[in-house]
């Protein structure tokens, strides 16, 4: 980093400052969080991009706060805060953004049950988020024989009509991106990555048989062109076909529509005590030690509450069975990511039909925590006052201490401890 102030590299000898000269921790604690959170933004407005949609607030947002990073254009702490919790605020208009092309391009997402067995016949195992990608691979797959599966983020998929009808998208195969390098091994087609969830190959194992697309690049894997997937299918048609195997369904395709639908239901189970409490645990996994913390919660959680979740950390425990409470999912799948966007729609139509806010709800946010979307989640969150949040499994790195007890001091904001005792406390309160 190049310091405009004394024209010394940071950290050299003419700059010992831990940002640039004159700005303290907390300062280029903001601009981190803020860069995070563009980040998180772009992705979604680059999904939204493809499918034709684009919003200019949204644009204008990008260019104002990455121009706020770019040099010394202001110290203010005050300044930056209001900043950083704009952006939370864009976030959400980008999530709807791509909400709407989503659901307008291939319908809204319906409750499915989805195969995680396997079919005979050769075959295509499709990661990441890019549901654009995964339509045209479906349509050019048609009556080839091929049948195609999705991994990790891709498993919503199965909710948009649209998507669902292609009778060819056989199922999802494996579970969130970090076990790529085992699942993908295992796996005997061809594979495409879609978004940059992709793991570099270890040596000697599927980089042959590795396609990207889009932004997503792997040194020495084939890349797809302007999504023609014509290649990719001539080296699924030419490897090993899976055998077929029988496993459980999983369920996915809650999108906020189909959750209201069920409103009255819900009101009702709550009002007779039948419901005592919502808790949203996902969000965005990965393999450190710790995250085994989201499964022995969701275990935990008491019979007469219902869990809803999202992005890979449903992973952890989306295989398990926890019923129904008089007809109503004990375990709701609202999608991708970008889906928290139906958490929020939820929370809200909730908050209105109990007459409170959303903190006034029997409601507690449970996140895992990982790269940039989940960044610019929490920011969202934190824009719409969202109190009492337990994050992990580890506080942000690049959140200074004081901006952290702000954080805390403002939005009861937690860290996660062990499952029974915040268990406990949740539901004690």
């Amino acid at each position: 980093m190049f310091c405009y102030q004394c024209e010394q590299t940071v950290g050299g000898t003419g700059c010992t400052k831990v940002g640039v000269c004159g700005k303290n921790e907390d300062i280029q604690s903001l601009q981190d969080t803020l860069l995070y959170g563009l980040k998180g933004i772009a992705a979604y407005a680059y999904h939204a991009r493809e499918l034709g949609a684009i919003d200019k607030e949204v644009d204008a947002f990008m260019h104002e706060a990455l121009f706020k990073t770019v040099t010394n254009v202001s110290f203010d702490l005050n300044q930056y805060i209001a900043l950083v919790l704009k952006c939370g605020y864009i976030n959400i208009k980008v999530m709807e953004l791509l909400d709407k092309a989503h659901t307008q391009r291939f319908g809204s997402p319906m409750p499915t049950e989805v195969e995680t067995g396997t079919k005979k016949g050769p075959c295509i195992l499709v990661t990441g988020h890019d549901l654009l990608d995964l339509y045209e691979l479906l349509r050019q797959t048609e009556g080839t024989g091929v049948n195609v599966y999705t991994h990790g983020e891709m498993l919503p998929a199965h909710g948009y009509p649209e998507l669902k009808k292609f009778k060819h998208l056989a199922g999802n195969y494996g579970g969130a991106w970090q076990e790529q390098k085992k699942e993908f091994k295992e796996f005997p087609g061809a594979l495409l990555a879609t978004t940059n969830c992709v793991l570099i190959p270890p040596e000697n194992t599927y980089l042959d048989r590795l396609f990207t697309v889009g932004i997503t690049g792997v040194p020495g894997s084939k890349r797809v062109e302007r999504r023609d997937f014509s290649e990719l299918i001539k080296k699924a048609k030419s490897l090993p076909s899976l055998h077929e195997s029988s496993s459980k369904k999983i369920m996915t395709g809650f999108h906020y529509t189909a959750v209201l639908g069920l409103a009255d239901k819900i009101i009702n189970a709550v009002k007779t005590g039948k419901i005592k409490h919502f808790f949203l645990v996902g969000g965005c996994d990965g393999a450190k030690p710790g995250r085994n913390y989201y499964t022995e919660f969701a275990e935990m959680v008491p019979d007469d509450c219902v869990i809803l979740t999202l992005a890979c950390g449903k992973y952890r425990f989306n295989k398990i069975d926890f019923g129904n409470i008089e007809g109503i999912p004990r375990l709701i799948d609202l999608g991708q990511c970008n889906d928290a966007y139906s958490a929020i729609k939820i929370a809200e139509a909730l908050a209105g039909a109990f007459k409170t806010d959303v903190n006034g709800l029997p409601l507690t946010l449970v996140l895992s925590w990982f790269e940039q979307k989940a960044v610019a989640i929490l920011l969202s969150l934190l824009y719409l006052n969202i109190k009492g949040m337990h994050i992990g499994p580890t506080p942000p790195a690049f959140v200074s201490k004081n901006v952290f007890s702000v954080l805390q001091e403002k939005f009861d904001l937690k860290l996660i401890t062990n499952p029974k005792d915040d268990l406990d406390k949740i539901l004690k309160k």
